[in-house]
């Protein structure tokens, strides 16, 4: 009985205080990926709060969002390319990451009027980062804990696929919002050919494929539907112009090699 009662209460107590000192420990040793973490929930409740502003104003939500995004990008700029340096191979490097591309978005639409579709692509990345890290803290505390988080953060890893399509779609259609935007007196002038410049960063993405796939998917869906018999005429013409404009539009670098294929 005294043995039963030894083993019960080292499975009970000294498993639980030894599985948050090895998360403590984790933390510890990976202070960024940890605060990466931190800032990602940070920016989910953010979005949240601007769709529903139960706690202040959504404005206020909106450009936290914003400035919760550019401290991630500035992060991971500085987990991948290290110290500054002044030379034009670092500048080409720095341009190349998705940081810093995500990094410029933030502050584009810092001096614009809070749209919802800005906040969109931030939202899903944070969910899907978060998400992933969540199960490395999760496995600190033992492989069966927290079995409802677990759950959810497996959906989100079955639906990571169509969250990052989703993210490209948002991305090119903000293009035609920020011209929007300058008719409703929402954004200035400059606005529309500072994203395009976003746009050409995310289209030349050397990990991140999706926005140049959807440019793809969506080149494809608006020729069949205009090529389609039932097509009014009208309708078609705009369909194939809009189509053409967007291919010229294209960065040459990347829209050569897919004509060779």
């Amino acid at each position: 009985m005294g043995d039963a009662s030894n083993t019960n209460t080292t499975e009970g107590t000294a498993p639980r205080g030894l599985k948050f000192d090895a998360l403590l420990v984790h933390i510890t040793n990976h202070k960024i990926d940890c605060a990466l973490w931190a800032i990602r929930v940070l920016s989910i409740i953010f979005g949240l709060g601007y769709f529903i502003p139960l706690f202040g104003s959504s404005q206020n939500s909106y450009y936290k969002v914003l400035i919760a995004n550019a401290a991630i990008s500035a992060l991971r700029l500085h987990q991948r390319i290290g110290r500054v340096q002044l030379s034009r191979a670092f500048l080409g490097e720095l341009l190349a990451e998705d940081s810093f591309h995500y990094l410029f978005y933030s502050l584009i639409f810092l001096y614009v009027a809070p749209v919802s579709l800005v906040v969109l692509p931030i939202i899903l990345f944070s969910i899907l980062h978060s998400a992933s890290y969540s199960l490395t803290l999760l496995d600190c505390l033992g492989q069966n804990s927290w079995w409802g988080a677990r759950l959810l953060i497996s959906l989100v890893e079955f639906q990571s696929l169509n969250i990052l399509r989703l993210v490209a779609f948002t991305e090119i259609m903000l293009m035609p919002t920020t011209v929007l935007l300058i008719l409703f007196g929402k954004a200035s002038l400059l606005t529309p050919f500072i994203y395009y410049h976003f746009l050409t960063q995310r289209y030349c993405s050397r990990r991140n494929p999706y926005t140049r796939n959807m440019f793809r998917e969506l080149r494809i869906f608006l020729e069949l539907k205009a090529n389609h018999p039932s097509m009014p005429a009208f309708l078609r013409s705009i369909m194939l112009n809009i189509v053409n404009f967007t291919c010229r539009l294209a960065p040459p670098q990347i829209a050569q090699p897919q004509q060779a294929q």
